[in-house]
Order: structure tokens, then C-alpha cells, then sequence
């Protein structure tokens, strides 16, 4: 059996791949093709551009995908999450999509748009967002380039940003968010009840999700002489206990924990101090707990 799987064209194509390297799934695709190959016999991919995925998955097209959550909820796809994958081209952080305006403009609250036009990409989630908060607007569809639109061609947009540091240079000042968003692993509900593609797919939920994790965290390990044991064991945190083992010079241990990548800078001279010497810090691929 296979499980199909969408892989989002577009921005978010290199983090991805790059991203199933990690988790040990190793993809091949040519500048023109749709279609990688993976060293996974067990999976069908195909490149689609993320807009449209969560429809396809909907439909039974794709068994799976990873695609966004505002475009989960843009085409009102009724799929499952399997989880949250909490990447993106630039930071590791969710993104929003904010309402905008003209910095120099008078518009200070979604209210004051009552009756203005508002471009955007996410066409129903922003319709949705000013019918919830009572305000009619005109809202139309932007086809690019839409943080040049204010205050000529519209009162205001909405669009996606990680920074805001493009909002700014564009002289636009947010004024709400309409919708926070994050990549997620998303199922058609058939293949999520059939055992063998949700197994596939709490695997792969399982691998990336590790991948993801260990980029907070590296392996430190070191020696500690017997007298100093102590010392060093307060000194270390770890997710559960640090390993301890014994050298074959009977008065010497050697310790191994995981700990926290933003410790490393306050633990390693205590450790130090403590008594410790030979301390290595080392990368690690996947923490699943």
C-alpha cells in the first residue's frame, strides 16, 4: 500500500524537504516535476501549491498533505488534523495573517473600515472575520503585490506575515490579526480510518514532530572524577535522568544528558567549575519522548 501525500509548492517547498531529510526521508525532485521520489516505497508525493491541498484532501485526491492551517480553514475542508508542524520559510514561530493599513492613514480599529475595501488572498476567512465582528466591508480577492495596494486602489489588506518586517517597509501599520496560522499535517478522514495509512501517518506525525523538537535541545556528555560526582549531577538538568557510567579507571564516571540548546551558555562553566573536564557538545537528529 501506499499513502498519498501533498507537499506544499512554493515558499515553504525547501524547509519541507529539508525537514523530511531530517526526520530520514530523503526526496528527489527535478525543476519541473510535480512529482518527488523518495527512498519511503510507501509514499506517493506529489508538489501542489498549498492553497488548494486541504479541497484535494477533502476529496479523497490525496490521502494526505502538508499545507497550512489558514488554508484548512480558507477552503472550510472538513479533514483531519493529525498535528501541528510549527516550521516555516523563516522562523520556527506561528504566522498571522493581519489587518493592515496605511501607517499614515486615519483607520485606527476594524470599525473605522466600515464600508471600505479590503484585499486579500484569504478571501472567506477575512469575510468571516468582519461578519463575526458585525462590520460590512467590501472584501476582493488580491492577486499579488498586495502590500502596494493601500491607500491608492484599497483602505486596507490582509496578509500573511512571519516578522511584519515587509509590512513596514511597505509603510503599513496592523491595526488587527484576522487569523494565526502554523503548517500542519492534515488527512482525508477515509484514510484516517483505515489502519494502515494512519498508522503511516502517525509514524511520519511521530518523526517530524522529533525532528522539530530536537532542534531545541543538543547532547552534552563529559567526565567527572568520583569526588566531583555530586557537584556535576546538581549542575545538570536533563528530560529525565543524566546517564551515568563507569570508566575503567574505577575512580572516574562519564555523564550524558540532553539538555536545553539555550543552557549550553550557563552550564558548561558551572560544569566546568564543578569539577568536569573532556565536555562535548554534540547536535541530535530527533528527541521523542
Amino acid at each position: 500500500m501506499k499513502l498519498t501525500l501533498g507537499l506544499p509548492k512554493g515558499s515553504l517547498q525547501e524547509a519541507t524537504i529539508e525537514l523530511f531529510r531530517r526526520a530520514g526521508i530523503r526526496m528527489t525532485i527535478g525543476s519541473r516535476s510535480y512529482f518527488p521520489s523518495s527512498d519511503d516505497p510507501e509514499l506517493d508525493l506529489i508538489m501542489m501549491r498549498p492553497q488548494e491541498m486541504p479541497r484535494y484532501v477533502e476529496q479523497g485526491v490525496m490521502d494526505a498533505a502538508v499545507t497550512g492551517h489558514d488554508w484548512t480553514v480558507e477552503n472550510r475542508a472538513k479533514v483531519k488534523t493529525v498535528c501541528e508542524l510549527n516550521y516555516s520559510k523563516a522562523t520556527r514561530a506561528k504566522s498571522s495573517w493581519v489587518l493592515a493599513v496605511a501607517e499614515n492613514s486615519k483607520f485606527r480599529s476594524p470599525r473605522d473600515l466600515r464600508g471600505k475595501r479590503v484585499a486579500t488572498e484569504l478571501v472567506n476567512a477575512t469575510r468571516g472575520y468582519f461578519k463575526k465582528k458585525r462590520i460590512d466591508v467590501d472584501v476582493e480577492f488580491s492577486w499579488g503585490a498586495t502590500e502596494v495596494k493601500p491607500p491608492r486602489l484599497v483602505d486596507a489588506i490582509v496578509e500573511l506575515t512571519e516578522t511584519g518586517s515587509s509590512l513596514r517597509a511597505n509603510r503599513l501599520r496592523i491595526i488587527d490579526t484576522v487569523l494565526e496560522t502554523t503548517t500542519v499535517l492534515i488527512a482525508n478522514k477515509s484514510a484516517w480510518a483505515n489502519d494502515w495509512k494512519r498508522h503511516k501517518l502517525e509514524n511520519l506525525e511521530m518523526l517530524l514532530q522529533g525532528t522539530l523538537s530536537a532542534e531545541n535541545f543538543v547532547g552534552l556528555k563529559c567526565n567527572v572524577a568520583k569526588n566531583g560526582l555530586d557537584r556535576a549531577l546538581k549542575v545538570l538538568p536533563a528530560l529525565h535522568n543524566p546517564t551515568v557510567s563507569h570508566l575503567s579507571d574505577g575512580n572516574w564516571f562519564a555523564l550524558e544528558t540532553i539538555i536545553g540548546i539555550d543552557q549550553v551558555k550557563s552550564i558548561v562553566p558551572r560544569l566546568k567549575r564543578a569539577g568536569a573536564s573532556g565536555i562535548v557538545e554534540y547536535p541530535i537528529n530527533k528527541v521523542i519522548q
